[in-house]
């Protein structure tokens, strides 16, 4: 049997082994082992068999095996026997195929293309006839066509153009139209369409605007607005499509569709960027009395930002036209109309359209410096009369707010270096009336009542444009706006307002031009006002340095600004009974040095010895009073003193990393000190034990060099002496982060054995007889947070733990720790190094729910809320995606959550309620009844829960009705709208607003019953 003949009868029940077949025979040809015509001659009687789809088979397996070979496997002369086979064949099945892969043959020249060509245009004359799968690979050859052989239908010409207009008129399929749009936009482009303008026009015109919605289904994914956008290309290809394309399009502007406005807008931007200026310039004014409708009377804010950026690019077209005589001409007539119209709307006593006026002044005048010169020639001096001449603070900021945005064209247009003399020039109009503005702008500044707040910012904003534009104002000019915006800084309340907002961002935007005139002005002047001690006005104080971090953008001002401050922190320490100020001067430290690149600053080694070595060494001598500065005594002082340290010792190199390990207890003192450190004595004052604050945030950010400096099993069991000793909460705290970092960070895996004995016996380390039992459940649930985090133990360590839960004595405060495990650290994270797997909330969740789930069905009433308590630790801090699968096991839990007297596990079970009626609604329809009543409960009684209960309560009511059909949740409608009045009576507002909001929702229902 012959390969044709295995395939056709292969073909119908196997393609793929058909598809084998063909491939077989192509590699006999390309070896030589059979030659082309005895392929064509075992076709024998299949190639003109009148059973069409046995025809199609025989068509089919020519194709494939032609497909199958290599782009030089045949010669000319066999591609052109093939091309002529397959084109008198052309309607076969299997044709187009053949042709689509002979085309990209060596031997395939352009007579063949063009016979091809003709083939399709004269064979498929009924094409929308035929089925949209077989229209779509007419299209697919003849794009291939265009793309391979388009020198050979250039050659055509209009027969071409006439050709392919006819063939695909009336396509409707998607994903047809995005191939015929390709095709017919090189036509528009490459070939000389003068005497098919309209058949070019029509051809495409006729889909616009695209209505396609894509079904949610679609396999294809072929969007609206990729149709859009090739639709746009073709119609905005030709300048000869102007007299066709601008008046229908403006025809369109009177849809009521905001979706077709939006479409026709967009267009007509795109054909004025690519059309002529000539052609353009024909039509401006006719589009400028379209447009100007959307922006003058807004119905859509989207379509008047569409309008503006067409008036924008028809200026840009006019104003960049290569012949500068026809430039102005073209201009003149275009902006013209624009003026007059601007003008008289300035002019008008209510000034209701002053706001679109600037935006429409803005937009033109950004499109070229000619059209800025023009329109500030025009309309600034009546601008600038009319400001003089109001008789109201609201008409003079009206005014104002034009000439920013006319001088937000001129700054936007002077970001190119060719604009500059054309813009600024000493002949410029913009020139002219430089002084006159900067004066305009100072004055109402700071000679306006404080009062006036929008009118001071409207002309701070005008002097801060001023010094944007590019070598417009010279740097005496830029000085004196400085001072003017310090001034508002500094002598206006000590209140952060809106002009003291805008005062600093445009202290931060004149920094990035003009650096050195802020490091020169405004950081002494703001410095200055900074006292020297802590019993000075805080409000003052806090408003300076809030001033100062905000202004520190530009590297080289921070940098400046931390040498100063940390001066003025040395001065203010040596004065200071308060720690507030001087930790204010360290908390800008911080923000000053947070995002900075600090390994290679160069000012790591300055920053190093100053806060980490000298300012640590001084509050570890002011801990046993051999230091003046008491502010270094305060818990708060130290935390914020052991952050910004901790932030420079990561930046450190390994060598001086492991110089902070060694000092972590000493802190840099020496044995001529009387300070002790920690570890080496029983019992120590109060001062000097808190200084394990600064141990900790040492130890926990020098990296694993730590572990080079101490036995840690050692150092271990005597930090959880300390630990269960200690009887202040923070110290305690910051002891048992300690323990934790050196368990996760430091321990080897193969010693964490000797840590269980802790975990299961934390009193072993102290003498017998010492009783400190309240103590010992943190330390064992920090030691387990530890193990948990990098993995290690995991299963052995929950059991344990939850095992304590069925104790009376210690159980609710076990139950209480679980929320440790998975807590949020800032000192043990992974950016401080420490072993934090990804999976460690899963494990936790896997392990400790189902064993909650069961002991809670057959636990006495006494122990039932510590597993409780102990799940909604373990919920806090576990992602949605772990909690979702086990939904049914968690929600009748949860519930009973609910009804505990613990603030913080009913706030925790609420906000879970709230991602579940979200995510997963189904879960709690069968319980709605009981979760509603127990909301409601939560939103009335204020005595016992606390404003975030009773907000979170509302909100979760709130989603209800939108996660439910009616006919489940009506019925709850009256019990739910009548707890809402008690609520709109609470006391806070923000409670009250989301009351108010769920009874809405509740109240839209339509009652089935009725």
């Amino acid at each position: 049997m012959s390969d044709a003949q295995d395939y056709i009868l292969t073909f119908d029940h196997d393609q793929g082994a058909a598809e084998h077949i063909a491939q077989r025979t192509a590699e006999r040809l390309e070896s030589k082992e059979i030659k082309l015509v005895e392929v064509v001659e075992s076709l024998g009687d299949y190639i003109n068999e009148s059973n069409p789809k046995i025809r199609s088979h025989a068509v089919n397996y020519l194709a494939q095996v032609i497909g199958s070979l290599s782009k030089k496997a045949l010669s000319t002369q066999q591609v052109q026997t093939l091309c002529q086979f397959f084109c008198d064949r052309i309607e076969d099945e299997g044709s187009i195929g053949g042709l689509r892969s002979l085309q990209l043959s060596r031997g395939f020249r352009k007579e063949m293309a063009t016979m091809t060509f003709r083939a399709l245009t004269e064979q498929f004359q009924d094409f929308m006839l035929r089925s949209r799968t077989q229209r779509q690979q007419i299209l697919e050859l003849l794009n291939d066509l265009m793309v391979h052989h388009r020198p050979a239908l250039k050659e055509l010409g209009v027969e071409a153009i006439v050709g392919i207009s006819d063939l695909v008129s009336g396509e409707k399929d998607p994903r047809n139209l995005m191939i015929i749009f390709s095709i017919l936009k090189v036509l528009m482009v490459e070939w000389d369409i003068s005497t098919q303008v309209q058949t070019l026009f029509d051809a495409v015109f006729c889909y616009f605007p695209i209505t396609f919605r894509p079904p949610k289904d679609d396999p294809f994914a072929v969007k609206a607005q990729d149709l859009k956008d090739r639709l746009r290309e073709c119609i905005s290809s030709s300048s000869s499509f102007a007299p066709h394309a601008f008046p229908q399009l403006v025809d369109k502007l009177d849809s009521t569709s905001p979706n077709v406005k939006k479409d026709v807008i967009q267009t007509i931007t795109a054909c004025v960027s690519k059309y002529s200026a000539t052609a353009v310039s024909d039509y401006s004014v006719t589009l400028w009395d379209s447009l100007k409708y959307e922006i003058l009377y807004v119905q859509e804010e989207n379509l008047a930002q569409e309008s503006l950026i067409a008036l924008q690019a028809i200026a840009m077209r006019l104003g960049h036209n290569r012949a500068p005589a026809e430039s102005d001409t073209y201009l003149n007539r275009y902006i013209k109309p624009i003026i007059q119209e601007c003008n008289e709307k300035l002019q008008e006593p209510q000034q209701k359209q002053v706001k679109p006026v600037g935006d429409i002044l803005r937009s033109t005048a950004s499109g070229s410096p000619v059209a800025l010169n023009m329109i500030i020639k025009a309309v600034l001096p009546s601008l600038l009369t009319l400001h003089q001449n109001a008789d109201t603070v609201v008409r003079r900021r009206i005014f104002l707010e034009v000439l920013i945005q006319i001088l937000d064209a001129a700054k936007s247009l002077n970001q190119a270096t060719e604009s500059m003399p054309t813009l600024i020039g000493n002949d410029s109009p913009l020139h002219i009336y430089k002084d006159r503005l900067f004066e305009l702008f100072q004055q109402a500044l700071m000679s306006s009542s404080n009062t006036e707040v929008s009118y001071r910012v409207a002309a701070l904003r005008g002097l801060l444009r001023l010094c944007q534009i590019r070598w417009y104002i010279e740097d005496k000019e830029i000085a004196l706006s400085v001072q003017c915006f310090d001034e508002v800084l500094l002598n206006d309340s000590h209140e952060w307002n809106v002009l003291k907002n805008e005062a600093i961002q445009a202290l931060v935007e004149i920094s990035k031009i003009a650096p050195s005139i802020v490091t020169d002005i405004v950081l002494p002047t703001f410095l200055a006002r900074l006292p020297d001690s802590s019993g000075s006005d805080q409000e003052e104080y806090l408003t300076i340095l809030e001033g100062l971090a905000r202004l520190s953008v530009e590297k080289s001002i921070s940098e400046t600004l931390v040498r100063r401050l940390l001066n003025k922190l040395t001065i203010v320490l040596q004065a200071a009974d308060s720690s507030d100020y001087p930790r204010a001067i360290l908390s800008t430290l911080n923000f000053l040095l947070t995002g900075r690149d600090l390994a290679h600053d160069p000012l790591l080694n300055i920053y190093y010895e100053a806060i980490v070595v000298n300012l640590i060494k001084q509050a570890a001598m002011a801990s046993v009073n051999c230091d003046p500065s008491v502010a270094l005594t305060d818990a708060a002082m130290l935390e914020t003193i052991g952050r910004l340290a901790g932030k420079i010792v990561k930046a450190l190199d390994e060598d001086k990393r492991r110089f902070v390990a060694l000092q972590a207890y000493t802190l840099f003192t020496d044995n001529r000190t009387p300070f002790v450190p920690l570890l080496n004595v029983q019992e120590l004052p109060h001062r000097q034990r808190q200084t394990i604050i600064l141990s900790a945030w040492l130890l926990g950010t020098v990296g694993v060099v730590a572990a080079d400096n101490f036995d840690i099993q050692t150092l271990i069991r005597e930090l959880t002496r300390k630990a269960l000793l200690e009887s202040v909460p923070l110290i305690r705290q910051y002891v048992l982060r300690q323990v934790a970092l050196m368990i996760n960070k430091f321990l080897p895996s193969t010693e964490t054995y000797h840590v269980l004995d802790l975990l299961h016996n934390p009193s072993s380390v102290l003498q017998r007889g010492t009783v400190v039992s309240e103590r010992t459940v943190p330390v064992m649930f920090w030691i387990a947070k530890a193990l948990v985090l990098r993995l290690e133990r995991t299963d052995e360590v929950l059991q344990y733990l939850l095992s304590q839960l069925a104790d009376s004595a210690c159980g609710p405060s076990c139950a209480k720790g679980f929320e440790i495990l998975l807590a949020p650290d800032e000192l043990l994270s992974k950016d401080n190094g420490a072993i934090i797997r990804l999976l460690a909330g899963q494990r936790v969740f896997n392990a400790c729910v189902p064993h909650i789930a069961r002991e809670t069905l057959v636990a006495e009433k006494a122990i039932k809320p510590n597993y409780l308590v102990a799940l909604s630790g373990i919920l806090r801090y576990v992602p949605a995606g772990i909690i979702m699968p086990e939904i049914d096991t968690l929600v009748p839990l949860l519930l009973q959550s609910l009804d505990l007297e613990d603030a913080e596990v009913k706030a925790t079970t609420v906000d879970t309620f709230i991602i579940i009626t979200q995510d997963s609604p189904n879960a709690v329809e069968g319980h709605l009844s009981s979760l509603i009543g127990r909301l409601l409960r939560l939103t009335a009684t204020r005595e016992i829960n606390t404003p975030k209960i009773r907000f979170n309560a509302l909100r979760c009511l709130r989603c209800l009705p939108g996660k439910f059909s009616e006919s489940v949740v009506v019925s709850y409608r009256t019990s739910v709208t009548r707890g809402m009045v008690e609520v709109l009576d609470d006391p806070k507002r923000h409670i009250r607003q989301e009351a108010a909001q769920c009874r809405a929702a509740w109240l839209i229902m339509d009652d089935l019953e009725d």
